[in-house]
């Protein structure tokens, strides 16, 4: 049986603690995750996991081999890349981002670096809560963030500029906030993933106003908050990249246009350069190059 694999199997469940989730990730039959840990126990002579019918944990043994078996990998992967480097990008890249970035903006970049890689696989985790990484064997994820977590690495590649929003008939109907304090007055549309619904405004001469807002319709997606806008449901707080198209249609218009809501950077962010595939390094360079030519 192929040890490199058998290792990689071995650190996978180190991770993750489930015969289940290991199975799921490497793309194999939790049987096949079975044999291969028993390979490697016969290997290396000793057991490496307490097993019951609910959970498994490292043994001692298990507990000093890990980080033996990590280096050995990564050695592996070593070798591998001398070999592979002047090679086509190939295999699988687990990308997450939100679901209205990926929509409006990760799909339309990936349509040319697919076609230029046609080996590459792309496998896309939308969702707007933060993911773990590690857990869930992502390999690059793109999040919005004034400052990043500091326990991942991460490369600025874009720019998330904002804007309040409303429809011309809910403007005609509530009337025109002139200062940040009127938008308490008006029916507002709350993103509920930054919990306390507080919108911190910015004036080029008279400085910045954080407004606590009560927000009668919350979302944990703001596309759902974009449509409500447009419907004339109320005030909403948009990403520029969101809602330029029906800004310049007049579907929606800006709201106190001189108040400017906090810019965010984009992030491609990754848990690790060890074990990191060309695929991976040549995505993140594209989309780095892509943003920048590609702006909304």
């Amino acid at each position: 049986m192929d040890r490199i694999l058998a290792a990689r199997v071995f650190v996978d469940l180190a991770y993750s603690g489930s015969f289940t989730r290991t199975a799921d990730r490497l793309d194999m039959s939790r049987p096949m995750v079975t044999r291969h840990l028993e390979a490697m126990e016969s290997w290396l002579q000793t057991r490496l996991f307490h097993r019951t019918t609910r959970k498994i944990s490292l043994t001692t043994a298990g507990a000093e081999c890990l980080a033996e078996v990590e280096e050995l990998l990564q050695q592996a992967e070593k070798l591998e890349q001398m070999h592979v480097d002047h090679q086509e990008p190939s295999g699988q890249i687990r990308l997450a981002t939100s679901m209205s970035f990926g929509f409006t903006q990760l799909v339309p970049a990936l349509r040319g670096f697919m076609q230029r890689y046609p080996r590459v696989l792309v496998d896309l985790e939308l969702q707007d809560t933060v993911t773990d990484l590690t857990a869930q064997r992502i390999d690059l994820a793109l999040r919005f963030a004034s400052n990043p977590d500091p326990s991942l690495i991460g490369k600025p590649i874009a720019l998330c500029e904002s804007v309040l929003v409303a429809s011309p008939e809910y403007l005609k109907r509530r009337g025109v906030p002139q200062e940040p304090e009127d938008l308490q007055q008006h029916d507002c549309l709350g993103y509920r993933n930054f919990g306390r619904h507080v919108w911190n405004l910015h004036h080029d001469t008279l400085g910045n106003r954080a407004v606590d807002m009560h927000c009668r319709l919350t979302a944990n997606e703001v596309t759902a908050l974009m449509t409500a806008a447009e419907l004339g449901m109320g005030i909403a707080l948009q990403p520029t990249y969101m809602v330029s198209k029906l800004l310049q249609s007049g579907a929606l218009v800006t709201v106190l246009p001189q108040w400017r809501p906090e810019d965010l950077k984009i992030y491609v962010l990754y848990a690790s350069r060890k074990h990191q595939s060309k695929a991976v390094r040549t995505l993140i360079d594209y989309l780095d190059d892509w943003f920048k030519q590609n702006p909304w």
